[in-house]
């Protein structure tokens, strides 16, 4: 039984799609202004675990995924410089170049991280129009009025705002959003278009019914979802800042324009910490999938590490804590390298077979819980009433979520000098002479290879 966390109920329910085995997913995607850094990222992987089970349980997925690059300012009171238009000036380029170069950049981080790309990319600039007719629905319905600086949906008229969030509009005071645009009615109230002022002519501009402008940032999502999904879709992700704001501001237009839901299941993951603090370009602390690759660690390292924590639990990131899963990602590889080779003859109990399999979609299908399956995985790896043969087909399934592409680990050639030193040792380590036997494994270490002593006979691992 698939169970999922909604944010918007406050508990794990059962989940059932709208249509029987096909999900209409929709997942918050990034803003191409600058590099993505490892704390998204870390949200991505999540929701790629997230398609990944959705899969395994045989569900076809419809995976959309937005590219903001347009309308997302620098304040979420809706004040301050579009972000695109602050990286073109840092840059020199235009906004357009700037959306292209860090959207091409992003999907090569996900190749890196296998991490599969959505069915549909949905491009914000692509869809103006479906944007303005959407605020011409809410105008209509009377859910807007217009300032000086733009139009704004009026939160005061949506009875149930802010419930995805628990939020209580008479507890909300005005400078809870850090400043107020001039002539703003409630402090939540949020803009649909921005205006552009007299004089000032912007990179990025369209003419609309209420004058040149462009899309408030919270639009294009509602717009973009309902267009290929539907209204309401199965279920919507993203990271736990988009909850107060972001998502809420998404629901509240779909249900003041339509009188839907907009989606049945919200799924929120949760901060990737740095120094006690959320790793996030505003705090000056990021790190990108580039620097770790040159601080020598595999993207699929970072990966490990995002599986090792439960998506709804903080995760605290060191270099320490990523060189320990680096480590653990080899003795993985390793092991499945040892199962590959091992032809064993023994017989062994083959019905656990299935009672792993049992127990690691009890585990997945527990609202992802991905750190149980992962210790599973171990705890098969040290059974040995289970054949090697049966251990690598189990953990290439297991791999169907995990992602870390161990049906493509291949193993090193051992040079002759190396295999021809291992024999050396046997025969020293076989006449006791362990002085000469610890001197021949540092010979062997400087040639890049650590021997390992086991029950079966010494076994070698590239450092």
């Amino acid at each position: 039984m698939l169970k999922f966390y909604n944010t918007l109920t406050r508990k794990k329910e059962v989940f059932k799609p709208i249509k029987d085995k096909k999900v209409g997913l929709y997942t918050c995607g990034p803003t191409v202004y600058w590099y993505a850094h490892i704390g998204n990222f870390r949200t991505y992987i999540f929701e790629d675990i997230l398609r990944r089970v959705l899969e395994y349980n045989g569900y076809k997925v419809n995976h959309i995924m937005n590219i903001t690059d347009v309308g997302h300012l620098t304040s979420n009171a809706d004040t301050g410089e579009d972000k695109l238009e602050i990286g073109a000036k840092r840059e020199r380029k235009t906004a357009k170049e700037i959306a292209e170069f860090y959207t091409r950049a992003f999907k090569n981080d996900l190749k890196r991280l296998n991490i599969q790309p959505p069915n549909f990319w949905a491009k914000a600039s692509d869809y103006i129009k479906e944007q303005i007719n959407l605020i011409r629905i809410l105008e209509k319905k009377e859910f807007t009025y217009k300032i000086q600086d733009g139009v704004y949906f009026d939160t005061s008229k949506l009875k149930n705002y802010g419930k995805l969030a628990g939020l209580k509009k008479i507890k909300i005071k005005a400078g809870a959003r850090v400043e107020m645009a001039v002539g703003k009615k409630n402090p939540t109230d949020f803009a649909l278009w921005k205006l552009t002022p007299s004089g000032i002519k912007r990179q990025q501009e369209w003419n609309s019914p209420w004058g040149k402008g462009f899309p408030g940032w919270h639009t294009e999502c509602v717009a973009m979802s309902i267009k290929y999904l539907g209204i309401p879709f199965d279920i919507h992700t993203g990271g736990i800042d988009h909850i107060p704001i972001h998502h809420t501001n998404e629901i509240a237009q779909a249900e003041a324009a339509f009188g839907k839901i907009l989606a049945n299941f919200w799924l929120h993951g949760e901060f990737l910490t740095f120094e006690g603090g959320k790793m996030a370009k505003s705090e000056g602390n990021i790190l990108t999938i580039q620097e770790l690759i040159d601080k020598g660690f595999s993207p699929l390292a970072y990966r490990y590490l995002c599986l090792t924590t439960h998506y709804r639990s903080k995760l605290s990131f060191s270099l320490e804590s990523l060189e320990a899963a680096k480590i653990a990602l080899e003795n993985l590889y390793q092991k499945i390298i040892e199962l590959k080779s091992d032809n064993q003859k023994k017989k062994f109990v083959s019905e656990k077979n299935k009672n792993y399999q049992e127990k690691f979609l009890d585990f997945i299908n527990d609202d992802l819980n991905i750190p149980q399956a992962l210790a599973l995985t171990w705890n098969l790896l040290k059974d040995t009433e289970i054949s090697p043969k049966y251990k690598y087909k189990i953990l290439i399934d297991f791999d169907k979520i995990f992602g870390l592409n161990l049906n493509r680990v291949k193993e090193t050639k051992i040079p002759n000098s190396v295999k021809e030193l291992v024999e050396l040792r046997k025969k020293y380590r076989s006449q006791n002479n362990w002085q000469k036997s610890d001197e021949v494994r540092k010979e062997i270490k400087n040639l890049g290879w650590w021997v390992e002593d086991t029950t079966e006979g010494p076994k070698l691992k590239k450092l």
